[in-house]
């Protein structure tokens, strides 16, 4: 894996995310208990084909940056797909299940990064 900083890492993810046309795209920079990710970006989509779409961008551009995926939950017909690259962690939701979930009322302490 090539090293990069965390906060580079979420930018170029909110930026693949913008390429296929997610919505309302935040990066959190996460507080100081959140031991092991530094960043949040959550993102969401209007149907679950944007929702895939936006994650390829996202898996694709990063890879193609030599950053390694740790992990990826929610294939398939899931509504919340989860990207896991350690300091970073990328949510892609469908806009339904984002509203329900509300990461940022969750983490409102989250200090929110400009990323574009």
């Amino acid at each position: 894996m090539i090293k990069k900083s965390a906060q580079l890492v979420a930018k170029l993810a909110a930026q693949a995310a913008d390429d296929k046309k997610a919505d309302d795209i935040q990066v959190l920079k996460m507080p100081e208990i959140m031991v092991e990710t530094e960043f949040f970006v959550i993102c969401s989509a209007s149907t679950l084909v944007q929702v895939h779409a936006i994650v390829n961008s996202i898996t694709s551009a990063l890879e193609d940056e030599g950053i390694e995926l740790l992990r990826y939950e929610g294939r398939k017909d899931n509504n919340w797909v989860l990207l896991d690259y350690g300091f970073v962690v990328v949510h892609v939701f469908l806009e339904e299940d984002r509203h329900y979930y509300d990461l940022e009322k969750l983490w409102s302490d989250a200090k929110r990064i400009p990323w574009s």
